[in-house]
């Protein structure tokens, strides 16, 4: 099927040829992050790789999913104290169980059995290897992980260390954070934290609206108008894959669609022109009933 790709970089995926990191990229650039007229010194880091440079420094990281797990993680390995912002209710499974991977698990039972026990499943599982996370802070939602996945988009976080240092008070679980002062955060119960450095693990946003214009394909959250499994085609010619925020597998259902309806135009299209004959005449018959 002839193509044309269109990209301005002389490679392809060049955010991941040329800029990526060393272990963890936080996905927000500063210059989005700063306060009104009061931009971030030039000597400012805009990601984070290591936590290295906060050693013996408190930290406060604003996000508690994957990423804010391991930062947090992280920074306890390089000697530093991170207080890690918990707002809102989460899973958290183990990234193993019994040897086995957990989204493996996961995945195979979602083939043989319904969404809603495979949850109270992983929901069992999570609470018999990690124990009752409401002392430590952390709430599970209503929901079960794989259905809120399925309708939000919210993946489930994985523990690869992180409840073991909180539970050993080298990770500090905070609540959600009403201002800053000078040094010092403000909590949402009252409580002054002091800190040194603050990092951002606050996830990202859909920016297509920006650029994307004279089309309705997608609303202003940044996603497509039409709901999960029709959401793949637009006008014009325009496709979307990977924004149903239904993970890989929800990519996947994006691309084989797509990739059968192209097949299907280049078929209409390549198919060679019939000349010219009789007229034929259709005969509809309806019946009421």
């Amino acid at each position: 099927m002839p193509f044309l790709m269109l990209e301005r970089e002389d490679c392809i995926a060049s955010l991941w040829q040329k800029r990526t990191y060393d272990r963890v990229k936080l996905h927000i650039p500063k210059h989005f992050c700063e306060l009104p007229r009061m931009p971030f010194p030039e000597s400012y880091p805009d990601h984070y790789k290591s936590g290295e440079p906060y050693n013996g420094k408190r930290v406060l990281v604003v996000g508690c999913g994957n990423s804010g797990m391991e930062v947090s993680l992280d920074l306890c390995d390089h000697g530093a104290h991170p207080f890690m912002v918990v707002r809102d209710a989460m899973h958290v499974i183990p990234r193993e169980v019994l040897g086995k991977s957990t989204f493996e698990l996961a995945m195979l039972l979602v083939a043989w059995l319904p969404l809603w026990l495979v949850d109270k499943i992983m929901i069992f599982l999570a609470w018999l290897v990690l124990g009752d996370l409401d002392k430590l802070g952390i709430h599970r939602p209503a929901v079960g992980p794989l259905t809120l996945k399925h309708t939000q988009g919210r993946a489930p976080v994985l523990d690869t260390g992180a409840l073991a240092r909180i539970r050993s008070g080298q990770i500090t679980v905070v609540p959600g954070i009403t201002r800053f002062t000078n040094s010092d955060a403000v909590l949402s119960d009252g409580t002054i934290v002091h800190v040194d450095a603050v990092i951002l693990a606050t996830g990202y946003r859909s920016n297509v609206p920006q650029w994307l214009r004279a089309t309705d394909f997608f609303g202003k959250d940044g996603y497509p108008k039409t709901e999960f499994p029709n959401g793949w085609k637009g006008q014009f010619g325009l496709y979307s894959v990977g924004f149903a925020r239904r993970g890989l597998s929800g990519a996947s259902a994006d691309a084989v669609r797509i990739s059968k309806d192209l097949c299907q135009l280049w078929k209409e299209e390549s198919r060679p022109a019939k000349k010219a004959g009789r007229p034929c005449y259709r005969r509809s018959i309806s019946v009421v009933l």
